[in-house]
């Protein structure tokens, strides 16, 4: 089977690693930056093309070669690259984050006898899995909360962060209104807002703050209580909330000496100097997912945690390895045809299967990203 990655990012390069040694996958990944793709010139398992991936002939062109094909490119162009890559009718696991509706495709896919599994990394992506796995077992779901971030093993640089990922998609999680779930009525709340601090093992106390993570849960799982909270060191959100009073995030156009720019975009230009994640610095990622709810009359609480941390023998981030395992790992669930449904699947739908469960908590422990659950019952 052949497969190409596209992006050639924090994520996208250790996956195609991982990918890549599958003897019975070809890997090929394809970035417009020559200093990306350098990281995979050392091995000789991944094949790669230099190639503006924002322009939408091309993708098509590019990936007509393939047999399947991972969207590992920053939200902005997220869309229109998995569009293109269905219009060719090949199978498709996205892991951009793009901030359109997804299932705004489905009719496409299913047209094109697609299987396209969307919002595929750790969260959304496993938490997502994880939350369909557990409300499926359920009579019903009252509750589900999940909180999760992608840190720095220690605070770092002047906004006490640094990025795990594209910054303007960084940028975008902190100014995006959150959806959550309120009594069975979606309620729009400002980014950042509803913050609380909540104690982590080995960690500490970290930040949790409304984020717009909840994403397709909110129109595939029948629950009347839903949230989605970013994790951060304490002390960054209030520097976060200076920029945005500051108007350092607006994306409203101001003139420039005639030129017309958005403020976050050049925030995020001089920003990614200062938040970017060296080669060998350590991450994290912390998750905690409760999902709530009734089973034959009992109150069942379902509690999944991870923490995962920077791999000092591979030097792979954790972002990489949660993120881009879990996106390959699926890859590999569909070329196996463990998983065959056709059109827009985003992992809840994965979720519903056990032996698609199995295999990917398999897949993920194989590589010592581990997901521990508990369960607490009490009488209704």
């Amino acid at each position: 089977m052949k497969v190409i990655v596209l992006g050639a990012g924090l994520v996208g390069v250790p996956m195609a690693l991982d990918l890549a040694k599958d003897p019975r996958i070809e890997v090929c990944t394809a970035d417009i930056q020559e200093a990306s793709l350098a990281r995979l010139s050392k091995t000789r398992a991944v094949s790669t093309l230099q190639e503006d991936l924002s322009d939408a002939a091309c993708i098509r062109k590019i990936v007509s070669g393939f047999d399947m094909v991972i969207n590992a490119l920053p939200g902005r162009i997220g869309f229109q690259t998995l569009k293109s890559v269905i219009e060719a009718g090949k199978n498709v696991v996205d892991i951009a984050f793009f901030p359109e509706d997804p299932f705004d495709l489905d009719k496409l896919a299913k047209e094109k006898e697609v299987t396209a599994v969307v919002d595929c990394g750790v969260s959304p992506g496993m938490s997502n899995v994880l939350a369909g796995y557990a409300s499926n077992l359920l009579d019903k779901t009252d509750i589900i909360s999940l909180y999760v971030g992608g840190l720095p093993e220690k605070k770092a640089g002047p906004l006490e962060f640094k990025a795990l990922f594209s910054l303007s998609d960084l940028l975008e999680v902190y100014t995006r209104p959150a959806r959550v779930m309120e009594n069975g009525v979606i309620v729009t709340k400002a980014a950042l807002s509803d913050l609380e601090q909540i104690d982590f093992a080995d960690v500490g106390p970290l930040e949790a703050f409304c984020t717009d993570g909840l994403r397709t849960l909110i129109k595939t799982i029948d629950c009347p209580n839903m949230k989605e909270k970013t994790l951060r060191y304490p002390g960054h959100i209030e520097k976060i909330q200076f920029l945005i009073d500051c108007g350092l995030l607006s994306h409203d156009t101001v003139d420039l000496d005639g030129a017309e720019l958005r403020p976050i975009d050049l925030t995020a230009k001089v920003l990614s100097h200062v938040m970017r994640l060296e080669p060998g610095e350590k991450d994290i990622t912390v998750m905690r997912l409760i999902v709530e709810g009734r089973k034959d009359q009992k109150k069942i609480r379902y509690t999944f945690e991870l923490l995962d941390k920077y791999d000092e023998t591979t030097g792979v981030h954790s972002m990489g390895r949660t993120t881009g395992y879990a996106a390959a790992a699926v890859a590999r669930m569909i070329a196996s045809r463990i998983y065959t449904q056709k059109g827009i699947s985003p992992p809840e739908y994965i979720g519903r299967k056990k032996e698609c469960v199995d295999f990917l908590l398999k897949e993920m422990s194989d590589r010592r990203v581990i997901y521990t659950e508990s369960l607490e019952e009490t009488e209704c």
